[in-house]
This record gives C-alpha cells, structure tokens and sequence, in this order.
C-alpha cells in the first residue's frame, strides 16, 4: 500500500517538496539512514517513507520545494557514489487525496497520525526492518498460540482476560520474551512521549493473529486495567482502524459484538479511520486512549480510494502495555471504569 503520495503524470511534472525515487530502498540493499544521510544534503529532510511494497521504491520529503528541486537536478538519472554508484530514478509527489472507507463515503482514510487529528494518537511508519518483521514471526510461531472463536493469540507478563476485558494482577507469568527486547528499546525513544518516558514501563505483551476478514469489535482498553501508553505494533499485513468518540452516554460494546452495527444507529459519532501499513507503530495515549473506541472492519478487502487492499494471508498485531496498579484518575470520567458507578 503506497503511502499518501502519489506520482504525476510526465505530461504534468509538478514540482512538489516530495520525490518519488526508485532503483532505491531496502530491497537493493539502501537503509533509508543512508538515503536521509544523502538526500539531506540538498536541504532538510522531514521524512523518508516506503513507496510500495516492493522495497525499491521510496517517498523523500524535504520541508521545501526548493531542496526537493535542488536534489532531483542532481541526482535524477546521474550514478550517486554514496549509494555504491546506483543510478536514481525520480518524479515529483503530490499529495494523495484522502481515501474512502468502503462502504461509507462519508469516512476518510488517513495515511498520517497528523491527518486523523486525534489528541494522543501517533503513528510511525516502517518502525521495524523487513529482516525484524520475519524475526518475530518466526519466533512467536515458534511457540504455542492460544485458538479463540476467530483468531489466535499469545499472551506474556499477564494473560488479558476477555470476559471482563481486565487482567489478573497477581498472576504474573514471567518476564516478557528476549525477542522483544529491541522493540522494547526502540519504544524508550518513541517520539512524542515527552517527559513521560520515566512512566514508560511495559509488562504485558498480547501478540494477536488476525486471518482475512477478521477484525476487532469497538472498544476502549479498559482504564483499570492498563496506564495509559499502549503501542500496537502492527506485522506481516495492512489494514484500516477506525476511531470513534460517542458524544453523549458511555456506549460500551460487548465482547461478542463483532461488526459495530449497533454502533452506527448511534447519534452524535465522531469517526475517523487510518490506514495502517505493515511494520508500523501505533501510540494509543491521552484522549486518543481513553475517550475513542478503536475498530477495525470486519472485511476480506478494503477500498481505499481508488486501490483495492486485499487483506492478507495474515495480520499480526504486537499490543504493549503497562498494567496499572490502583484505580484510573484520568480525565474522562464518562469512559472511566474507575470512576463510573455501576
């Protein structure tokens, strides 16, 4: 799935801050460090994304269009040394309109956590390698999976329990697997923690196996059970979240519901969806944690925009979290079960 740029036609180059480069990428042996290191020398770089899925293809944004043009008249078609003399091949990108949801045309799709405007929700793209992404695979398939009604999963630190949507603090099965220890590390550095790196001490992984076609019903992680970072990694294939804020009452979802319909005859729903590429992390905190029910479609293909994204073979998710000692104290009381009476 490409990211939210896209190349014009030759017809109509288009000069843009963004370069679609190809004949660069993992796939050919180019971390994007070294493509940053490269193509920073022309002007500051904000970002370079994955174009595809293909590896050889990727997106470099500069914050202006001038060092975009600077890059592409040196580099367009020339042999670059610091790239073991590979020839580059680039267009302009222009930014993609937001896509749709299928089967509502009244939802965009965002490609970016600025986009979904969302307080406390933070997306990073390829926050793993490609070579991590099948390091993990392999070691969870490695051990035993625990079969649901319509999925998998593995649990470490603490089992989450699905009847009551809760943990059982006092029963602790072990630390959590070495395998995870670099995304652990790499977590410690997220961007946009701020000064509550210190608070950051995950202790439960749930590791989730999603086949075609399935997806997870509305829900908030219940305030009692975790603090308030959770990041969800997101492997092996794409799919779209949705984001919901119920305006009036505390609408909660039942375990068994399974495709939010009941959800959609409510009034006064905000939503909003982002699309969620393979190898990337997703921050739930703040608002975006503990007043928007999170969703992902129950759909064996999604439409976004004017792509088909055929689910994959398999999508497996890596939900970290810290479980909480004592009651929630935050500042949504209406979503809260600490301080909602029952």
């Amino acid at each position: 799935m490409r990211p939210r740029f896209t190349r014009p036609k030759e017809s109509n180059p288009e000069k843009s801050p963004n370069l679609y480069v190809a004949n660069c990428g993992p796939k050919v042996g180019i971390s994007y460090d070294d493509m940053e290191s490269v193509f920073a020398k022309f002007g500051e770089v904000i970002g370079v994304h994955a174009a595809d899925e293909t590896g050889a293809r990727v997106i470099v944004c500069f914050s202006e269009v001038d060092s975009a043009g600077t890059a592409f008249e040196a580099l367009n078609g020339n042999p670059c040394r610091e790239l073991g003399g590979r020839t580059l091949h680039m267009r302009y990108s222009v930014p993609r309109p937001k896509a749709k949801v299928r089967g509502n045309d009244s939802l965009s799709v965002s490609f970016l956590s600025s986009e979904l405007e969302i307080p406390g929700i933070y997306l990073v793209r390829d926050f793993v390698t490609a070579e991590q992404e099948q390091e993990l695979l392999q070691a969870v398939d490695a051990r035993p999976w625990k079969s649901l009604a319509k999925r998998r999963v593995q649990h470490y630190g603490y089992e989450f329990l699905y009847e009551t949507r809760n943990v059982d603090s006092r029963q602790f099965l072990g630390e959590l697997p070495s395998f995870v220890s670099p995304i652990l590390e790499k977590i410690s550095s997220f961007p946009h923690l701020d000064d509550n790196k210190s608070r950051l001490k995950i202790d439960q992984l749930t590791v989730n196996e999603y086949p075609p076609g399935v997806g997870l019903s509305p829900h908030i992680d219940t305030h009692s059970a975790f603090d308030e970072f959770i990041f969800s990694l997101s492997l092996a294939g794409p799919c779209i979240m949705e984001f919901r804020r119920y305006q009036h009452g505390t609408w909660r979802p039942q375990p068994s519901e399974d495709n939010g319909t009941e959800a959609d005859k409510c009034s006064n729903i905000i939503r909003k969806a982002i699309f969620l590429p393979p190898r990337s992390m997703l921050l739930l905190s703040g608002e975006g944690r503990y007043a928007w029910h999170h969703y992902i479609p129950h759909h064996k293909i999604d439409l976004v925009g004017e792509q088909v994204v055929k689910r994959c073979k398999r999508r497996v998710s890596f939900t970290f979290r810290k479980v909480r000692r004592g009651p929630c104290c935050c500042n949504y009381r209406q979503y809260c079960d600490s301080q909602t009476e029952t």
